[in-house]
């Protein structure tokens, strides 16, 4: 294999492969030469329908060849008729159809000269058919009688064959045939014997010529059938071959040809045709029979076929026969054919011809298209040989022989071309070869010589031949170079020599890198359904990246580049990506690279897999009462063997149509023996399971039913349960159906006192409990449970011990006392109750407690019961939550699962004084250029007795940086105001203020300001929460006659914008009396209504806001300048309990709505117990439940808040 490359007049080439090179070289056209036909007519039909026939002969030869034509082997002047079209340099003629041309029918043989000799062409014959016609004839009717054989013959005119020929009425309607009526192969219609019914008088004959377009009908004939007197009953009588032919015949077939053979016999009844060879056996393939038998045929007829052919013609009456011998003959065929060649001056020649054929074909030797005169010629001519010596120039010509039988002529020529010039080198000089890295290279030096010439290649400047064994010159000139490396680039030298002169030509050769592949994954393994990325990863010589082309390949098909199956399968260049494998996505994926010289491959196998083809062919054996074999065929795996078999069944009776798990079978086992239990109607199906998955569940097997038995097992989980102290009632899970074994299923049951010598109490029940009263209160019992059925009873069953119905505790805990941990938690003790007074399952104790009266300001209060409840035999536990500064009782019961028994008598306990709460609010009066003034709010519970207060504050900025805190103690505890001088003008402030017992301060409550620079007037900034409800909201701690801006904000909105500002002036105190009878004004109250309305409408928008969520920048404001002293206030703790719920600075503000959880002392108590807010361990110790309310404090967010604004004077 080449390929040429041609760019700018550089021809690459490169070969893959060289299937030969010792085909001779043609004589350039350059070089004298005989005439060499090249194209030749064979036998031609001029059919009457085309406008013109062609009759071709074409040659070349040095000089120009001149042509001449014979007819019937007499000369045929092209010029001589103007319906012939000849061209110039050409032997090929047109004959125009202009009518009449059968004067052109004739066999033409066509002759090309020039001075070295003449050239023959084989016979051309040119048939001109003429239209075939029925002649027009008068045809008589044929009168026969019943019985009569009758022959109705078509004689079809000639024409071009095939020939085809049909019997029909005159509605085009065929006539039927069968044995008894039937055509010959020369178109006659032969009736063995006529009946009544074949009367008629349309029989024609049409006569279809398909190359001629024709069809001809014969004129109609008619046939009349009387009924004859008697029945003419007679043996067969042959008609073809007729009984002149005697009884054997000879028949000449044409080897490869078709072997008709035909009988065709009269009689009444109608007779049977047979076929027999008797000599040697008929052919190996029955030959076929037809016409009703009436013809053997054989196809492609061989020697073997020869020999003699019986064909019997049988009736009841008797029988004829004929033989016929059979001869295969064949035209003549080539044994060995005369060669030309070139030859040069002094050498020999010799020419062989020899043909095979029956008749054995005459041989005749030709010189330039005419017979040999052995008398004038100097060599030495036989019938199979001619031969010369001492060839000269003058020798040079064109020997013909023919052979020939009387089954046709065959010519075979030989130009014998006598030369001597010095070599010609074919191939262009200075021609540049590419080829890669490790393959051959071909360095063409086509040469014409005579005498032959010597071929030797040098390379760069050596005068030295080549001579490695990579390298080797071929016959025809060619350099290969083998398994190239790139040391092989370099500039060749091909020179060619003889006896009459020398050539040389140059050649360049350029070894370029190897295209190399990469397919990535190499061998993937992939899930059915899931995706696969081959990526193809190519590397190639630089020069030759404008030929680079990449292709894919699945099992050797190319795949489109277009995306396939609706774009699962995408190729993008050097990815191929498939979506969704499927199962025939499986195979061998090539990559395919090009370039103009090599080619490389590299390919990827893909693994589908998938779970298994659901097992086949399920069948039972080895059928037993417990047991049956079933085994199965495993359905195809899918790249991932079968690691397990599960055997499911289904029976009829319990539960239809659900199928449950039998057994699993481990590896690729198709075969289990499986376990079977009493009284089921079963079907199997299996299901097989690989790495991937579970199969389909295969087609159920047949239905297998076991015979009944008697209970394998009794029911399990025997307990006793009871509602009343007096009561027992025995309950235990009842068998599965599959578990029954056999009709008639009941339960034995079986129970006495345990310790007390007397006799079981028995009772058969069907349900599975059974209920039996007026029996001691919690005492334990022994209890038996057994299954029967029809067929017996299960096996002895064992004794569970049950204990009857509890009731509450007959007793209360003694000794309870309380040891007080801090304001908010205690540890009460007890003592248990006697195990004889607890009448059941000891549940646990109940600790109960109320608060009786506040010791702040001596308040009682009404009770409000709280318990706690610790599980198990404890004697002490753990109260959390409580009111500090407060005054409480207590009682400890005992309870079972029936209830709680009696009370211990009340335990009286104080707590003591505990931190407040956080004040309710902080706000900020008025601002000065270094003052401010500051109010704040009593906290919502004091915990104590109020000591005074702590205020502080610090300089912050927009960052995390603050600065140092100042303390300012507040001694004055019914003070909610202070005066802070001595700030920085410009400065923005937090301020602090917390609540103080002697126990210590309580959490702080916030809020921030900016002083006024210099020169400003005061002002001061109040905060007020709104909720969303009120239609208006009062404002505390006013200035009277002074100035103030009131905006409203909404506290979700990121950027704090305003939804209602106004300037107001609070009343003077000397002048409060001018504005009295404002708000009797009309456009006052309008303007009110109007805000009051607005105001409604905005703050419904924010709550729905709200409700969906958002940020606040309240919260960001608090996150941002944290409380320093908050991590530090802690109250006491114990274990895991801490009634402190402080939190750092960045927490302070914790609801959306404002609301804060309380602090201190108001923890929930949902960590101490388990009863109905949940569980609580403490050191392991105790687990409590605690059920009731309790007060919770909520501080107002009127503290930290950056939606603050300043207040003008």
């Amino acid at each position: 294999m080449e390929m040429l490359l041609s760019t700018k007049g550089i021809t690459i080439c490169l070969f893959f492969f060289v299937l030969s090179l010792a085909a001779a070289i043609e004589i350039p056209l350059s070089v004298s030469q005989l005439p060499t036909i090249t194209e030749q007519s064979h036998t031609q039909v001029a059919y009457p329908f085309d406008e013109d026939f062609t009759i071709k002969c074409e040659a070349r030869g040095n000089p120009q060849p001149t042509f001449n034509w014979t007819k019937d082997g007499k000369p045929f002047d092209l010029s001589s008729d103007p319906r012939i079209v000849t061209a110039n340099n050409s032997g090929t003629f047109v004959i125009q159809n202009r009518g009449i041309i059968n004067n052109f029918q004739g066999k033409y043989r066509c002759f090309a000269s020039n001075v070295l000799g003449t050239a023959m062409s084989e016979e051309i014959e040119l048939i001109v058919p003429s239209v075939p016609k029925f002649p027009k004839e008068k045809i008589e009717p044929l009168d026969v009688e019943h019985g009569d054989s009758v022959i109705l013959h078509c004689n079809p005119p000639k024409g071009i064959p095939p020939l085809h020929i049909y019997w029909m009425n005159i509605d085009l309607q065929h006539i039927p045939q069968d044995e008894r009526v039937s055509m010959s192969l020369k178109g006659d219609l032969y009736f063995a014997n006529v009946e009544e019914s074949d009367s008629r008088s349309d029989y024609c004959c049409f006569a279809a010529f398909p190359r001629l377009r024709t069809i001809v009908q014969k004129m109609p004939m008619t046939l009349k059938v009387s009924r004859s007197n008697f029945i003419k009953e007679r043996k067969p009588k042959l008609l073809i071959p007729p009984e002149s032919a005697g009884s054997s015949s000879s028949v000449t077939v044409i080897k490869g040809g078709v072997l008709l053979l035909e009988c065709i016999a009269e009689g009444l009844p109608t007779p049977h045709l047979s076929w027999v060879k008797v000599t040697g056996n008929m052919p190996k393939d029955e030959p076929e029979t037809e016409n009703f038998g009436k013809t053997l045929k054989i196809d492609q007829v061989t020697a073997a076929d020869e020999g003699k052919y019986e064909c019997t013609a049988s009736n009841p009456m008797g029988s004829a026969k004929h033989e016929f011998h059979v001869h295969v003959e064949e035209p003549p065929q080539w044994l060995k054919k005369p060669e030309g060649g070139v030859y040069s001056v002094g050498t020999n020649l010799v020419l062989l011809c020899e043909a095979i054929g029956n008749p054995e074909p005459s041989i005749q030797w030709k010189l330039n298209g005419r017979p040999i005169d052995g008398r004038t010629f100097r060599g030495r001519i036989s019938t199979r040989e001619i031969s010369l010596t001492n060839l000269q120039l003058q020798d040079s010509a064109v020997f013909q022989c023919e052979a020939t039988n009387k089954h046709g002529t065959i010519l075979a020529s030989a130009n014998v071309n006598v030369l001597n010039i010095a070599p010609l080198i074919l191939t262009p000089d200075e021609e540049n070869y590419a080829t890669v890295v490790g393959y051959s290279a071909f360095l063409h030096c086509d040469i014409f010589a005579s005498p032959a010439a010597d071929v030797r290649w040098t390379k760069d400047d050596s005068i030295e031949p080549l001579s490695t064994f990579r390298y080797e010159v071929n016959k025809n000139g060619t350099l290969e170079i083998r398994n190239t490396k790139k040391e092989d680039s370099g500039s060749y030298a091909c020179w060619a020599a003889n006896s009459v002169g020398k050539r040389a030509i140059t050649a360049n050769l350029d070894i370029r890198d190897a295209t190399k592949l990469v397919v990535t994954p190499k061998n993937p393994r992939v899930l059915k359904s899931h995706s696969i990325l081959l990526k193809c990863q190519a590397e190639y010589d630089s020069h030759l990246k404008h030929s680079f082309k990449l292709s894919w390949r699945k099992d050797g098909a190319e795949l489109p580049v277009n995306s396939t199956e609706g774009g699962r399968i995408i190729l993008d260049r050097d990815t191929l990506f498939i979506s969704s494998v499927l199962l025939e996505d499986q195979g061998v994926y090539k990559c395919v690279a090009s370039t103009a010289l090599d080619t490389a491959e590299a390919e990827a196998q893909l693994i589908v897999l998938d779970v298994p083809d659901p097992p086949e062919d399920l069948q039972l054996s080895e059928n037993q009462n417990r047991s049956v074999r079933l085994s199965w065929k495993a359905g195809a795996s899918h790249n991932s063997p079968v690691n397990e078999s599960i055997i499911e069944f289904e029976e009829n009776h319990w539960e239809p149509e659900m199928w449950q798990e039998l057994i699993r079978v481990p590896g690729n086992d198709t075969t289990a023996l499986l376990p079977l239990s009493p009284y089921v109607n079963y079907q199997f199906r299996v299901v097989s399971v690989n790495a991937v998955g579970r199969s389909q569940p295969s087609k159920p097997s047949l239905r297998y039913a076991t015979p009944p038995a008697a209970p394998d097992k009794n029911p399990e989980n025997i307990r006793v349960e009871a509602s009343e102290p007096n009561e027992m009632v025995m309950k235990w899970e009842p068998l599965k159906p599959m578990e029954r074994n056999g009709p008639g299923l009941e339960y034995k049951v079986s129970w006495r006192q345990r310790g007390v010598e007397t006799d079981w109490n028995e009772e058969l029940v069907k349900k599975h409990s059974l209920s039996v009263r007026n029996v001691p209160t919690f005492v334990p019992y022994e209890i038996k449970v057994q299954a029967v059925n029809n067929l017996g009873s299960g096996p002895e069953p064992n004794i569970t011990i049950g204990y009857s119905g509890e009731d509450v505790p007959a007793a209360a805990p003694a000794r309870v006392s309380v040891e007080v941990i801090n304001s908010t938690l205690v540890e009460v003790f007890w003592s248990g109750i006697p195990r004889d007074r607890v009448r059941g399952h000891l549940g646990g104790y109940k600790v109960n407690w109320w608060k009786t009266r506040s010791m702040l300001d001596g308040k009682r209060h009404h009770p409000e019961k709280h318990f706690l409840t610790f599980v198990g035999e404890r004697t002490s536990g753990m109260i959390p939550g409580l009111d500090p500064f407060s005054e409480f009782r207590l009682t400890v019961s005992a309870f079972t699962s029936r209830g709680d028994g009696p009370e211990s008598s009340p335990v009286f306990f104080e707590t003591p004084e505990g931190v407040p709460e956080q004040p309710r609010f902080l706000r900020i009066l008025n601002f000065d250029q270094d003052s401010v003034t500051l109010s704040w709010g009593l906290p919502k519970k004091a915990n104590g007795h109020l000591t005074g207060y702590i205020l502080q504050y610090q300089i912050i900025n927009e960052t995390h940086e603050v600065g140092a805190l100042s303390n300012v103690s507040v001694a004055n505890r019914s003070a909610l105001s202070w005066h802070l001088a001595g700030l920085s003008p410009s400065t923005k402030y937090k301020f602090y203020i917390k609540a103080c017992t002697a126990k210590g301060c309580g959490k702080a409550a916030t809020e921030e300001g900016l002083t006024l620079a210099q020169g400003s007037k005061g002002s001061g900034r109040i905060s007020d929460a709104v909720k969303p409800t009120p239609k208006f909201q009062p404002s505390e701690a006013l200035e009277p006659g002074t100035e103030y801006t009131i905006r409203l904000v909404t506290k979700n909105w990121v950027d704090n914008n305003s939804i209602f500002e106004d300037v107001i002036e609070t009343r003077g105190r000397a002048y409060a009396g001018i504005y009295e009878g404002i708000s009797t004004q009309g456009w006052f109250i309008g303007l009110m209504c109007a805000i009051a309305l607005l105001t409604l409408l905005l703050l419904t928008i924010c709550f729905v806001r709200r409700n969906k969520g958002g940020k606040y920048s309240v919260k960001e404001k608090e996150d941002l300048h944290p409380d320093p002293e908050a991590q530090s206030i802690k109250d006491e703790i114990f274990g895991e309990y801490s009634d402190s719920d402080e939190k750092p600075l960045k927490g302070s503000l914790q609801s959306l709505n404002g609301d804060i959880k309380a602090t201190g002392s108001a923890d929930s108590l949902v960590d101490y117990g388990e009863g109905e807010h949940g569980m609580f361990n403490e050191d392991g110790s105790f687990i409590g439940a605690y059920s009731g309310s309790k007060e919770k404090g909520s501080v107002e967010s009127t503290g930290s808040s950056t939606a603050t604004f300043p207040l003008h004077a």
